[in-house]
């Protein structure tokens, strides 16, 4: 490739999914990743694409909104150009509601749900019907949402990754030439090494662990309880994740707390009882101080970008994060929420 017009620092899904926007705007775009695409935490294993409630609306909960019902066709048009699956579905989600005052706090985001998603998705209380797939009840009721989707996320950057090559995007595996214009989506790492040149705060990252398990629900919703996500992949497995750690030793070594996340599984959705552990994983997600993305104008390289901190809504981030920083790296128009600027981390 010639020099590029865009530089991406970093093979995780924010920086995939911004050279995929710049490229398909016609830049020539290099990506540099040091280890392997996907090789920090968006090589996992869960990728629960859940919403935020449908209440106290805010510019993180609208973005990710946006970016949830972008998502099929931005999926759907990763895997045609690269002929490779995702894993992406929306196939919804359904929780137990464990009490009164939940049913009641419940319904009252129904009823927000109607305004908020702009009737592009639902949020309803049903009622049970004990089929086999359902999280088991204290009130006999569930709340299904239809915005929700799942993908697998170790499957999606390697799709993605496939779709920017494909394009004639550049992916270097190592050291490349760093030219053009430079994003920093660097993970958890790049927050700590931002931290340390600013001498202050700036982010951090959060281990987490979760299970792959041999029971195929292809086509089925996700469930949550009991703070699990358990998602069933279309490859015939499901995942469970996950916990959240801030203090560890080892960033990608598994313990005895994926023991206690297979117990409560089980607890929570008996159907899962006795099934196989396929893989048991670890990895670290990068957490910004302000718990919202980093997006925009790097706070430590002049004229250089940022896109970091996607923690545990990076992949349903993705299709905006990558359009938003496509508008002010190739067009110079920001249209980034003041919130996700790194300023909001700086204060």
């Amino acid at each position: 490739m010639s020099t590029p017009d865009i530089c991406v620092l970093g093979g995780g899904i924010f920086g995939l999914s911004v050279a995929w926007a710049c490229l398909r705007r016609g830049s020539r775009v290099r990506v540099i990743e040091r280890r392997g695409i996907g090789a920090g935490a968006s090589g996992g294993i869960v990728g629960a694409l859940a919403p935020h409630t449908p209440e106290n609306w805010n510019d993180k909960k609208q973005f990710q909104f946006e970016s949830l019902i972008a998502a099929r066709d931005w999926w759907s048009e990763v895997d045609a150009v690269s002929n490779l699956s995702s894993g992406y579905m929306r196939t919804g989600r359904l929780q137990p509601v464990p009490d009164a005052r939940a049913l009641e706090l419940a319904k009252a985001r129904g009823k927000g749900a109607q305004t908020l998603w702009q009737s592009l998705a639902d949020w309803r209380v049903l009622r049970a019907t004990n089929a086999e797939w359902e999280p088991p009840s204290p009130t006999g009721m569930l709340i299904k949402d239809t915005l929700s989707a799942h993908i697998h996320p170790r499957q999606a950057v390697t799709s993605l990754a496939a779709a920017i090559t494909a394009r004639g995007g550049e992916i270097v595996i190592g050291d490349g030439e760093v030219a053009g214009k430079v994003l920093h989506a660097t993970g958890y790492e790049g927050l700590f090494q931002d931290a340390d040149a600013l001498g202050q705060p700036f982010g951090n990252g959060v281990k987490g662990q979760a299970l792959l398990l041999d029971y195929d629900a292809t086509g089925q919703p996700q469930l949550f309880a009991d703070a699990l996500h358990i998602v069933p992949h279309a490859d015939g497995t499901v995942a469970v994740g996950s916990t959240s750690e801030r203090m560890f030793d080892s960033p990608d070594q598994t313990d005895a707390q994926l023991d206690d996340i297979y117990a409560r599984a089980v607890a929570a959705f008996p159907v899962l009882k006795g099934t196989k552990v396929l893989e048991r994983w670890a990895g670290v997600r990068p957490r910004a101080k302000s718990r919202a993305p980093v997006l925009g104008a790097h706070p430590v390289h002049a004229g250089q970008f940022i896109a970091n901190g996607g923690f545990k809504i990076g992949f349903g981030m993705a299709p905006m994060v990558g359009e938003v920083m496509a508008d002010l790296m190739l067009d110079e128009r920001d249209t980034i929420p003041d919130s996700f600027k790194p300023q909001a981390s700086l204060r």
